[in-house]
């Protein structure tokens, strides 16, 4: 009797063992909020209408196609969002300057974002001199307030988008470095790194081939973040009159133009401040998602 028992529990036992082993856990797929998509979509929608605004069936930015300060009309495609004090599409003008916002704040975010990156690393790596003569330097360009150091810059230089770039990108610099640097510092000092610098690695491949990867992920993710912040900095400057010269239309702008006809026209201010609006907030969105997604530091 006591055999049988024994048996039993000795087959229950192997039974029990073999469910274990065959046992497939799930894979865990985390759910992207809707929010996030949908800000993919405006972002991706913005992207092509401006790619493509020279093939789209809309005026031209700067001719005239119905009276002046014509509200939303459901007429024509050019008249569906009104028209300006001169007469031209809303519409076609939101459209060109989509490409103003998008290449200013895409193309300083990318400057800030290299050169910052490379400083940035390079200073947290060496340390020492190098790194206090950066930290130093780094701390007296966020003291200068940037919107002085934009309206400077538009006052001693021509308005253009070549000077609109090149302030917004000494804006931009500094907060790479800082970031680049704090990640630099953190991985240099992993076991990774230590086993390299035993081996014989060179400074050179230390930086590119084990530092680097590890900290590019984190400052790509704040770049959408920095895009927006941009945006709205080219915005107010074409609003002070010191961004992109017209007939060029530009998001700010266009707010300034029809500031004077706020109370008769409305949709004049509403409509690009309204593209403003959604397209800082969907950069904002995405740039909170890939920070929680790739930061190593907010994960748990």
């Amino acid at each position: 009797m006591t055999d049988t028992i024994v048996e039993t529990t000795a087959e229950s036992n192997n039974t029990a063992a073999q469910r274990l082993t065959t046992l497939v856990v799930p894979k865990v797929r985390k759910r992207r909020p809707i929010l996030v998509w949908l800000s993919v979509a405006w972002l991706a929608t913005v992207i092509v209408v401006a790619v493509f605004a020279n093939i789209l069936p809309i005026a031209p930015y700067d001719a005239p196609v119905g009276p002046p300060r014509l509200g939303p009309s459901w007429g024509s495609l050019d008249l569906l969002l009104g028209t300006d004090t001169f007469g031209r599409s809303e519409l076609s003008r939101l459209v060109y300057g989509a490409r103003v916002s998008l290449v200013v704040g895409t193309m300083a975010g990318l400057f800030g974002f290299v050169i910052g990156s490379l400083i940035g690393l390079v200073a947290g790596y060496f340390g020492r001199r190098l790194d206090i003569g950066v930290s130093l330097l780094t701390d007296a360009m966020l003291a200068f307030p940037p919107l002085i150091l934009l309206l400077a810059l538009a006052s001693i230089l021509q308005p253009s988008a070549g000077t609109i770039l090149l302030g917004l990108t000494l804006v931009v610099i500094p907060a790479f470095i800082r970031l680049s640097r704090a990640n630099s510092m953190a991985w240099s000092s992993r076991e990774f790194v230590r086993a390299a610098k035993n081996m014989g690695a060179g400074h050179s491949r230390i930086l590119f081939k084990e530092i680097l990867p590890n900290v590019v992920a984190p400052l790509a993710a704040y770049l959408p973040i920095v895009m927006a912040a941009l945006i709205v900095a080219e915005g107010s400057l074409s609003f002070l009159g010191l961004g992109i010269p017209p007939p060029t239309p530009s998001w700010g702008g266009m707010i300034s133009e029809g500031k004077d006809a706020l109370a008769t026209s409305p949709h004049l201010v509403f409509v690009p401040a309204v593209s403003i609006f959604f397209t800082v907030f969907a950069l904002n969105v995405l740039g909170d998602h890939l920070r929680i997604t790739f930061d190593r530091t907010l994960q748990h």
